[in-house]
């Protein structure tokens, strides 16, 4: 799923691991990331453009999905200081991506 989201608990990805959880006794789960993956770039764009200019209502779904995942932009900006690139807070936000969801999932 892009940027390996579980947004809400009702979600389909969430059903689906209680399903695994429960129903079929599953012993792990793995979050994982990649690099350059382009939906934490274009929440890293969206979050950059959203301190200098006032951000829009999200008109589509992806609109909503990138400033969802916004926070991890954030968090990641405010990591590595003002004098990050965007590449460099994308890079680092794919990581903390990951625990944000582990975060979420539990």
């Amino acid at each position: 799923n892009a940027g390996n989201t579980c947004t809400h608990s009702e979600g389909s990805i969430v059903g689906s691991l209680e399903f695994c959880l429960g129903a079929l006794n599953t012993k792990m789960v793995m979050v994982l990331g990649h690099t350059a993956c382009g939906a934490i770039k274009g929440a890293t764009k969206t979050f950059l453009q959203s301190k200098t200019v006032r951000p829009a209502k999200a008109a589509r779904a992806l609109d909503a999905l990138l400033q969802g995942l916004s926070v991890v932009a954030s968090k990641s900006a405010e990591e590595l200081g003002p004098n990050a690139t965007e590449e460099q807070i994308a890079s680092h936000a794919v990581k903390l991506n990951i625990f944000h969801t582990i975060d979420f999932l539990l």
